[in-house]
């Protein structure tokens, strides 16, 4: 650092340790970044561990950001692991994306993930590990247009016919009826459900307001507010009798109640078969592993046991219908490889998801008190995003019609 006790010497040494506390990038990185020997593996592996697991966190958690992340680094290392960073360019970025193209990946999902894999080269820019051309010349590879690529293109998300809705509760234990009811009313997002605590409820006025915290647009420095009306607040009350910072809505009071109807349903003679308490012999020999029970619904969770119950209410015809105790697994394999896509079909089209619920409510609010209101109650900071969820009345339209001609 110079001559020792110098001023040269101290001011170097301040430098240093304030560029170590500040970046978490080490010295040496950035000069092998300069030296052009920085490959794109090790970019990977410096953004995922120095800033993506940091990062995407909400509530104490990591989020599915990382996840999503995780499988492009798997695809960037596995085709140019070892090149330099500074040789990756657009021509490497277009392979890679013909690669999700030809997975199936819907165009939204790949465009999505190239705007990710540039995230991971700015951040190197960033941090001095890749030159600012790399990532200028990375910028200039425009997403996929609809209609105007190969890839798949996602149906629109449509609200879900209410009878459809109540065909499916029969198969749904009482909890999971409940979020369906509360949601339908409120228009909140599958998450914002799942993690619902008394807590975060304000019940001071006549409506009720529910501040969610770690919500999909907190980043934005902005707050959400669900307004639970006189309808959801009788289906929500039972469920702030317990802890303040417990969910309400829990998985496994869900899973009781599905156990308890399962035993009630039951037919076989208790001294035959399981029964609750009993293990079998070859549990006595291998032990489960002991493993917490979860409490908290995920978005992904309480869409499986929609679609679950979907599967049960609207069952394949023959031969792709389920055999009785026969597991899904085991039917699968049975099936030749049209009717396994016959069957994915079928349940593709008679399975309705909990995005649907907000869909439908959009469009009721919309219909009766306009797109401004629609937007409140979504929580949207811009009209247009609305207009995505509140599908146009039609009925309007050929009201107009039937008067102009």
């Amino acid at each position: 650092l110079g001559p020792y006790e110098s001023a040269d010497s101290r001011s170097r040494y301040a430098q240093l340790i304030a560029e170590t506390v500040s970046n978490p990038v080490s010295p040496e990185d950035v000069q092998i970044a300069r030296n052009g020997e920085f490959t794109v593996v090790e970019l990977c592996e410096r953004f995922l561990t120095q800033h993506a697991i940091g990062w995407y966190v909400k509530n104490g958690r990591p989020t599915n950001e990382i996840d999503a992340i995780k499988n492009i680094i798997r695809d960037l290392r596995k085709l140019y692991g070892h090149l330099p960073v500074d040789q990756f360019g657009p021509l490497s970025l277009k392979t890679i994306r013909q690669q999700w193209i030809e997975r199936g990946h819907a165009r939204t999902t790949v465009n999505k993930n190239a705007g990710r894999l540039k995230r991971i080269f700015k951040w190197g820019v960033a941090e001095e590990l890749v030159e600012p051309g790399t990532y200028q010349a990375l910028q200039a590879v425009e997403g996929l247009r609809r209609g105007r690529s190969k890839a798949r293109e996602m149906p629109p998300v449509l609200p879900i016919d209410l009878h459809v809705v109540e065909l499916t509760f029969a198969h749904l234990p009482p909890v999971i009826r409940d979020m369906i009811r509360f949601q339908l009313l409120t228009g909140a997002r599958p998450g914002e459900v799942c993690m619902l605590t008394p807590a975060l409820v304000d019940r001071s006025g006549d409506v009720w307001e529910y501040h969610v915290e770690g919500h999909k647009t907190e980043h934005h420095g902005r707050e959400r507010t669900v307004y639970v009306g006189p309808e959801a607040q009788a289906i929500l009350t039972p469920y702030l009798l317990r802890d303040q910072d417990r969910v309400c809505f829990a998985m496994e009071e869900a899973l009781r109640q599905r156990r308890e109807a399962q035993f009630a349903a039951r037919t076989t003679p208790l001294s035959c078969g399981n029964r609750p308490g009993k293990r079998s012999d070859s549990d006595r020999q291998h032990p489960r592993k002991s493993r917490e029970p979860k409490i908290e619904f995920t978005t992904s969770s309480y869409r499986k046991s929609i679609q679950n119950a979907c599967d049960v209410a609207f069952p394949a015809p023959e031969p792709l219908a389920c055999m009785e105790h026969e597991s899904d697994k085991a039917r699968k394999r049975r099936l030749t490889p049209d009717e396994l896509a016959e069957l994915k079909q079928w349940q593709s089209d008679h399975r309705w998801f909990p995005n649907q619920l907000r869909h439908t409510r959009a469009t009721e609010i919309r219909r009766e008190y306009g797109l401004e209101a629609a937007q409140v109650i979504l929580g949207h900071a811009a009209c247009s995003v609305t207009q995505v969820y509140a599908e146009r009345d039609a009925e309007k339209a050929r009201e107009v019609v039937r008067k102009i001609g």
